[in-house]
């Protein structure tokens, strides 16, 4: 998928004057806790009013209100953005309001349930191409009718874990920081660190193998290590990286969870870093 192909999705954000169902709902039952942040907020009209409800409550949108957040928020709300987008595109919005949520935050994301054409189609009034598509989230479901569904999302540390109680990657400890998340991998710093900014890229599925992991499952873990760096170069200002997977006890994996280590580098945190990941083997790591 290529962004540029869907250049038009901000012209699906309508004008209203009224605040929108997903919006009402969450008022109603009083779930903007904090400081609010409205995830593609189009022309923030929900943002207007709930504001005028005493919500403290900022508005994003890519198109229409384009200064990234530079805080994190207590609740997000994320409304019929996601409908929108190919999948690539959700899969950024999921990591970009993972990352702007505090600890303990929760998310909601509102999606079509009435998307009768997925694809692109003529927008009957902008007479652009538009896309639509139906989105199924693996979050819990809060409402659902024939118009809509509302999704509520925590951090992947925060979720209560059924399954592989021995597993640290599967049960996150809550106090861990979680760089950000998809819906099928997390990012979290390293326990301990071989650098500042030393992270690990896990995909939710316990498998210990990497080579097991489907070739979409591994892509969706380099696709999250991709936003991974970008945070982390913005951070600790690193002069390189290494990327490495520890596959098998011999090879040195001591956790039986697959896991991609992103490790900053420093001038100086060497004395010859010639060879880099060669390392692993020390005789030969000078050619």
């Amino acid at each position: 998928m290529n962004e540029q192909s869907n250049i038009y999705s901000h012209l699906t954000a309508k004008e209203r004057d009224s605040i929108s169902f997903p919006a009402r709902y969450f008022l109603k039952n009083n779930l903007l806790k904090g400081k609010v942040l409205d995830f593609g907020c189009g022309f923030g009209s929900d943002v207007i009013i709930l504001k005028e409800n005493g919500v403290d409550i900022t508005g994003y949108d890519k198109f229409y209100f384009p200064d990234f957040p530079n805080e994190k928020f207590d609740t997000i709300i994320c409304l019929y953005v996601l409908n929108v987008l190919e999948i690539e595109e959700q899969t950024k919005v999921l990591m970009q309001v993972s990352s702007l949520l505090k600890p303990g935050g929760i998310a909601y994301f509102a999606v079509r349930r009435d998307v009768k054409f997925e694809g692109f189609r003529m927008h009957k009034i902008h007479r652009k191409q538009t896309y639509q598509c139906n989105v199924v989230l693996p979050f819990k479901s809060i409402l659902l009718n024939e118009y809509s569904e509302i999704y509520e999302y925590v951090h992947f540390n925060q979720n209560e874990i059924n399954l592989n109680y021995d597993c640290p990657f599967c049960n996150p400890d809550k106090e861990r920081e979680l760089i950000l998340e998809s819906a099928t991998a997390y990012a979290i710093y390293d326990k301990f660190p071989v650098n500042k900014g030393h992270a690990l890229i896990i995909p939710k599925k316990h498998v210990s193998n990497y080579f097991e992991l489907t070739f979409k499952e591994q892509s969706a873990c380099w696709f999250v290590l991709n936003s991974v760096q970008k945070i982390v170069q913005e951070k600790f200002k690193p002069d390189g990286f290494n990327i490495g997977i520890n596959i098998k006890e011999l090879a040195g994996q001591t956790i039986s969870h697959v896991h991609i280590h992103l490790i900053p580098r420093y001038k100086g945190d060497v004395e010859n870093p010639r060879g880099g990941v060669r390392g692993v083997i020390p005789s030969k790591k000078e050619y």
